[in-house]
């Protein structure tokens, strides 16, 4: 699975040019942990463009009709293996699918009241796309756009963590992935291999949605600024 991530310092103009975006800047401001339920940028295409846009994390389907809060199940990833024929993703993997930017992943090991957070980026690389899925549904006259992130079978790095991962596209599957008259994805729902990956611990603060600094991602047991919380 991936619960938190993290954006970095990743600017707007990367994202132009990488994806040729034709539009008015969405102001992407540094994020270190991103959680589900919060608002994060992504990728997807739209009457024929590439458009980034701002998205609620945890995917609500286009046929929810009652409250947020009576959500009850998690969809904040989707199982890569199944997404297509599942009914909360199977619309979303067949019309809307999308890249989710970003820096860097959080996972935990250890036991409950014990957790060692890791902070996991690719090699050689400043910034990376995770493989999601969008969609969009009006409750209660309010227009939502929300995304999932899918995971797929851990490589052996990562099994050592967790026994799932978040499928992470390379650049030259980007158009592939959110070209939905593309119906020959499947190969791409991949993990990466594990010498591809950078694992280190990171902060246990992480575990706080209310601090969202950039020392997150390193070693440590807590705040590193006098003054934080």
């Amino acid at each position: 699975m991936c619960g938190r991530y993290a954006l970095g310092k990743l600017q707007w103009w990367i994202l132009q040019e990488s994806f040729r975006l034709q539009q008015g800047a969405l102001n992407l401001e540094p994020r270190w942990n991103i959680a589900p339920t919060q608002r994060a940028p992504i990728i997807r295409r739209e009457d024929g463009r590439s458009e980034a846009v701002m998205a609620r994390w945890g995917l609500v389907p286009s046929f929810w009709s009652k409250p947020l809060k009576a959500m009850k199940f998690s969809t904040f990833n989707a199982k890569s293996e199944t997404a297509a024929s599942a009914p909360s993703f199977r619309v979303p993997f067949q019309k809307r699918r999308c890249i989710i930017p970003a820096v860097g992943f959080y996972e935990w090991t250890g036991p409950k009241g014990a957790k060692q957070p890791h902070f996991i980026t690719v090699k050689d690389q400043d910034w990376f796309g995770f493989a999601g899925l969008w969609d969009r549904v009006e409750i209660e006259g309010e227009t939502i756009e929300s995304f999932t992130i899918l995971t797929t079978q851990p490589n052996a790095a990562m099994a050592a963590i967790h026994t799932r991962m978040p499928v992470i596209l390379g650049p030259e599957d980007f158009e592939a992935w959110t070209d939905t008259d593309n119906l020959e994805v499947e190969s791409l729902l991949t993990g990466l291999p594990s010498e591809a990956m950078v694992i280190r611990e990171a902060n246990k603060a992480v575990g706080n949605v209310r601090i969202d600094e950039e020392w997150l991602t390193e070693p440590g047991d807590g705040p590193q600024r006098t003054g934080l919380l």
